[in-house]
C-alpha cells in the first residue's frame, strides 16, 4: 500500500509543480487552489509512505515521478521542447525508479 501512496503522491507533486508555474506568483486563484491543495495532499502521502519505506527511496522516487511527469506534461503542452536527448534522460530517471523499487 505503501508503494501505490507514494505514486499517486509523485503524480500529485507533478501536479502542484505544474499549477504553481501556471498561478504566475500566486496571483491566478484557480493554480494557486490547486497548488495548495496538491502540495498538502502530496506531502501528506509522501510522510504516509515513509511509515514503512526509507526516507531515501521514498524521496527519490517522489521526486523521480513528479520531475518526468512535469516535463512530459510541459512537452506535451509545448510549453518546453522535445528532444531525443530529454527522453534518453527521462527514460534514466523512470529506470532509476524502477531500481529502487526492486532493490528493496
Amino acid at each position: 500500500m505503501s508503494w501505490l501512496i507514494l505514486v499517486i503522491s509523485g503524480v500529485l507533486e507533478a501536479v502542484w509543480a505544474t499549477a504553481l508555474g501556471k498561478s504566475e506568483g500566486f496571483s491566478r486563484p484557480v493554480p494557486a487552489a490547486v497548488f495548495v491543495v496538491t502540495l498538502i495532499a502530496s506531502m501528506a502521502g509522501m510522510a504516509y509512505a515513509m511509515r514503512e519505506l526509507p526516507v531515501g527511496t521514498t524521496y527519490a522516487v517522489w521526486v523521480g515521478i513528479g520531475a518526468v511527469l512535469t516535463v512530459v506534461y510541459a512537452m506535451a503542452t509545448g510549453e518546453e521542447s522535445v528532444s531525443i536527448l530529454k527522453a534518453v534522460f527521462l527514460i534514466m530517471i523512470v529506470a532509476g525508479v524502477v531500481g529502487l523499487k526492486i532493490a528493496g
